[in-house]
């Protein structure tokens, strides 16, 4: 992975919340269906004797799943579309850490970036100033920027 870049996993929208969402999702379209096929069943034995009151629960329980089911709905979209939101939202970067060598001889500092393998006192080529001593890592750190600060006036 690339220095600053965002890492792995911070665009994606957590599996629990979308295990969730789709199991809203699925009940909410059983919902419906079942608010259409009780409406449909109320429409289809109106034809036939049957009491006024029990149409007019057949309409009310209808109605009542078809809320619940347009409401879970509605309730899973926006869950998806606030997570898509966060997540496109949040970004971390990686901090650069740094390699300091110095020479054990002539005491010459440079600064680099790390290197997979690098660790603390390990012995690296000659020093270009005096060839005959070799260099060493005597720190690894990371390099935190300062964020601006802002003063209100």
């Amino acid at each position: 992975m690339a220095q600053n870049q965002t890492a792995p996993g911070t665009q994606k929208i957590s599996n629990y919340i979308m295990m969730i969402v789709v199991i809203v999702l699925v009940l909410s379209v059983v919902s419906i269906i079942l608010a259409i096929s009780v409406y449909l069943s109320g429409v289809s034995t109106s034809s036939h004797v049957v009491s006024s009151s029990q149409t007019g629960q057949d309409d009310l329980t209808a109605g009542f799943l078809l809320v619940i089911g347009l409401v879970a709905l509605s309730m899973s979209m926006f869950t998806v579309s606030q997570s898509r939101r966060q997540a496109a939202e949040m970004k971390i970067e990686v901090p650069k850490v740094m390699t300091t060598i110095e020479c054990k001889k002539c005491g010459t500092k440079t600064v680099r970036e790390f290197q997979r393998g690098d660790y603390v006192y390990k012995d690296l080529d000659a020093c270009p100033k005096c060839p005959d001593t070799k260099q060493v890592i005597t720190a690894i750190y990371k390099d935190i920027k300062e964020k601006e600060k802002t003063y209100n006036v």
